[in-house]
């Protein structure tokens, strides 16, 4: 069972390094922007209910890179940005902490709560 769960994340961190950057990504030929979107959804979806002990299992580029596109995710949805400072350190410290805490918890979860912590020593989008 461990083996599959860490080849699954480990496929999962595949997809997320190819699909993350969204905003990068040209469609197909003949495929409008709109049409280009659910896959990108459907990753998103795979990529929320990853828990901690399964994002744990994962390579620490694909997990680095997984709780990264989870965060940017949210801090969109908050109308913040995470920096590359102290504060995104923070936050990453905080997501650690949920995790040991509770392994079982969604990552996604995990990573809104502290990005909602923080919400008012983080930049403000523009």
């Amino acid at each position: 069972m461990k083996r599959s769960l860490a080849a699954a994340s480990l496929g999962l961190a595949l997809v997320l390094s190819f699909a993350v950057p969204a905003g990068a990504q040209t469609p197909a030929a003949g495929q409008t922007p709109a049409q280009a979107q659910p896959s990108v959804a459907m990753v998103f979806e795979a990529a929320a209910y990853v828990t901690c002990r399964e994002a744990h299992a994962m390579p620490v580029d694909g997990r680095r890179q997984l709780a990264i596109f989870l965060a940017e995710h949210s801090a969109r949805y908050h109308g913040v940005i995470i920096p590359d400072d102290e504060r995104g350190g923070q936050l990453a410290l905080l997501i650690r902490g949920g995790c040991t805490l509770a392994p079982d918890a969604h990552l996604f979860a995990v990573v809104d709560k502290a990005i909602v912590a923080e919400m008012s020593k983080l930049p403000k989008r523009q």
